[in-house]
């Protein structure tokens, strides 16, 4: 997928500068909680430390915490730009630590070229962090520096940039070799590039099995072998007795080319002189040494793998790195060993081989992949990398005794290391990939405004819809090319001038003759954007439509209702909140539509909720709120809510329900499993059914502002067609979710 400048400095820029924050973990509100997180409460754990120093990982976050440390000398392929240039690179690589292995970061960038100084200032930084990864730091004193700190320090050093790639790229080899019925020990090697990246890697697949002889090393001067005199030590290693005039002539008969260099230096006929079945790895970015296309195109027996997202087998550091720090942290390792990384390499070629689940194929578009020349590592986002690769690490740790905190139930681990993830709040990913399974034509009546064009922009690039905008063509045109937008991406209507608006305008009036509106009121309606594109969706010139950007709620919802109507078998429209709080996802409803439901409503509320959430691939655990529980205090009110429980059992006893009980009984457990037993509510619930319109807004208002919550929605159901509500102020991402709930709701209106 690709962006552009001005989208990248916004996304760096927007709001909070740069993309990281620290937020504290424990509560810090009143005076007692002041004096429990500083003095004098503080003084207890420090007087603990003291005593026993491991007790630091009991009391602090040590444990938890890595260090990502540059001196910007070898920043992507931007090189030597500074520790400043390079600071958005280490703030990203703290993000993908958090999303991909709940690892807290701080990011450090040395002002200094001197390898000692930077061994020095690393040293000083032990007592802080549980573990240090060194990036971007240029060859060859990144060997000396790292080798110093593993050599003198207590906690796991890692440079990524050495030992990342060569992690990948040899699980990568070690399946490419079985699918092409190569020997590791007999395979002859070419490696273009002799940096950091390029050395760890040939000693990865040394360490695999790859003789040492068989590997051909080419830097910038040409082949290293043994009549060269200008060699460091760490690439005298690889100098061969056999000598090359150049790269094309080692890759006749090779088996295997790495590429770590720049792109376009290798040719469709240096490939076609390859042995049988050759195996390519391309990994300069963004242009790798030879394009995909053309590798492809040079050999039909070919396994290749890039570097990049757009092609399959890309070798992406992002599967290494959190992993195998969540083991070694987790474990309380004193360094990251050769075990350990052979271990993460071995648990990355097994993933692999493994079946690919649904949830998988869904996050890269429903394309059906499997253990092959086109699937020979895992994809970065496959979730099952955390559980694979962790637990790989620490048991190697274990063995090779550089575990201080040993694991005793593995199970148990993996349990945990899913919940670290949080996979089950991926809720909103889950619907973007199945829209884009099968995009649908959404309307947004606030064409004109740039968050919308934004958004409608970048539903098109990922394929999740394709959007019409409503307003002034002139107005949106100009708008489009002021963001430097493809305009041939957008549909443009305007309802002043569309030639629909006649025949919407007729429909609209049969619809609602006989309750107060006149064929004068229906003219002037439909050129009221809402109206205009409810009726679009109504009549079928749009799947879905988007709005309320610039809208009070019921200036949407009301047209929708009008135009559209309720859904078969139902009687009410509802709105249901999406609240992940503490890596936990519920679903509050109604909280936007029905002031005082009824039973019968109540009931069609949890139905409908029901089978929205099913959508996001979560079974739903229903529990209807009051203040009573089971019948603790019979008020009109809870009785109510009570009633409505035996209709949903009545009418859907598929669906796991109970209620009528208080908000705390529904979330916490423990209370459930002591108080009433009889429950069929097991675990927490997940759909909360507030009993009114008063309570679930103020619910979800109170989350949302006073806790560090995450709110989505509100998601429109019930509706006779795909309609959805936006919050006047989303953001551009809130837009591009919302428009993916509403094609998949299309999808299944089909």
């Amino acid at each position: 997928m690709s962006t552009n400048r001005e989208e990248a400095l916004r996304y760096h820029s927007e709001g909070r500068k740069g993309k990281i924050e620290v937020i504290p973990t424990k509560p810090c509100y009143t005076a007692r909680e002041l004096s429990l997180a500083y003095t004098p409460g503080v003084a207890e754990p420090c007087r603990d430390i003291e005593k026993n120093d491991d007790d630091v990982y009991k009391y602090t976050a040590k444990g938890n915490l890595v260090a990502v440390v540059s001196n910007g000398t070898a920043v992507l392929g931007l090189g030597d730009i500074g520790p400043h240039a390079s600071k958005p690179v280490m703030e990203g690589k703290g993000v993908l630590f958090k999303r991909f292995a709940d690892i807290d970061v701080f990011d450090i960038e040395l002002k200094t070229h001197d390898p000692k100084e930077v061994i020095r200032a690393v040293q000083l930084l032990e007592p802080t962090f549980g573990g240090i990864n060194l990036e971007d730091i240029k060859a060859p004193e990144c060997f000396e520096i790292e080798e110093e700190l593993i050599k003198t320090m207590n906690i796991p050093v890692f440079h990524d940039d050495q030992h990342g790639t060569a992690i990948i790229s040899c699980a990568a080899l070690i399946n490419a070799a079985e699918i092409a019925k190569k020997k590791l020990d007999q395979i002859r090697l070419v490696v273009n590039g002799a940096g950091a990246s390029a050395i760890a890697c040939c000693n990865m697949y040394v360490a695999a099995g790859v003789r040492l002889e068989n590997i051909s090393m080419f830097d910038t001067k040409g082949h290293i072998n043994k009549s060269r005199t200008d060699l460091n030590k760490y690439k005298e290693k690889f100098a061969t007795k056999v000598e090359y005039k150049d790269l094309s002539d080692a890759m006749k008969g090779a088996d295997v080319f790495v590429g770590l260099s720049k792109g376009n230096v290798v040719s469709k006929e240096m490939v076609k002189s390859m042995a049988k079945n050759p195996i390519v790895f391309a990994m300069a970015n963004p242009d790798p040494e030879i394009a995909y296309d053309d590798g492809i195109a040079a050999r039909k027996d070919i396994i290749m793998a890039t570097g990049r997202s757009d092609f399959p087998n890309q070798v992406n550091n992002v599967l290494g790195f959190p992993f195998i720090f969540r083991g070694a942290l987790d474990v309380r390792a004193k360094k990251i060993n050769e075990e350990m990384k052979m271990a993460a390499t071995l648990a990355l070629a097994q993933l692999a081989r493994e079946k690919v689940p649904e949830v998988v194929l869904n996050a890269y578009g429903g394309k059906e992949f499997s253990y092959g020349p086109e699937y020979i590592i895992p994809k970065p986002f496959d979730p099952r990398v955390l559980w694979y690769v962790a637990p790989a690490v620490a048991k190697a740790a274990m063995d090779t005794g550089a575990a201080r905190k040993p694991i005793l139930d593995w199970e148990a681990y993996k349990v945990e290391l899913q919940e670290r993830l949080g996979f089950s709040t991926e809720i909103v990913r889950v619907m973007v990939h199945k829209a884009q399974k099968s995009p649908k034509k959404v309307v947004y009546p606030e064409g004109e405004e740039e968050k919308i064009i934004r958004a409608a922009n970048s539903v098109y690039e990922e394929n999740i819809a394709m959007p019409v905008l409503l307003g002034n063509e002139e107005v949106i045109k100009t708008r489009i090319e002021d963001l430097g937008y493809d305009p041939n991406v957008f549909e443009i209507v305007d309802p002043e001038s569309s030639a629909k608006r006649k025949e919407y305008s007729d429909v609209f009036y049969k619809k609602r003759q006989r309750k107060g509106i006149t064929p004068r009121d229906t003219k002037s309606l439909m050129r009221q954007p809402n109206y205009f594109g409810a009726m679009m969706v109504e009549l079928g010139d749009a799947d879905a439509m988007v709005g309320g950007l610039t809208y009070h709620y019921p200036q949407v919802i009301r047209p929708a209702l009008q135009c559209s109507g309720v859904k078969e078998g139902f009687k009410v429209v509802s709105g249901m909140y999406i609240v992940i709080i503490k890596r936990k996802v519920f679903f509050f409803a109604d909280c936007t539509v029905n002031v005082d439901p009824t039973t019968e409503q109540l009931a069609e509320i949890a139905i409908s909720t029901a089978e929205t959430v099913k959508e996001f691939d979560i079974v739903p655990k229903i529990a209807m709120l009051s203040f009573s529980n089971f019948g603790s205090a019979p008020y009109s009110q809870s009785i109510k809510v009570a009633e409505a429980v035996k209709i949903v059992n009545q009418r859907r006893p598929d669906l796991i329900i109970d209620g009528e009980m208080q908000a705390d009984s529904a979330v916490v457990p423990e209370i459930m499993e002591k108080e009433f037993p009889f429950s069929v509510l097991k675990g927490n619930a997940n759909v909360l059914i507030f009993p009114s319109l008063e309570a679930g807004n103020i619910a979800y208002k109170l989350l949302q502002r006073l806790t560090d919550a995450t709110v989505i929605g509100p998601i429109l159901m019930g509706m006779k067609k795909p309609i959805q509500v936006l919050q006047r102020g989303d953001t551009v991402n809130d837009i591009i979710n919302m428009t993916a709930i509403a094609v998949v709701e299309a999808k299944g209106n089909k």
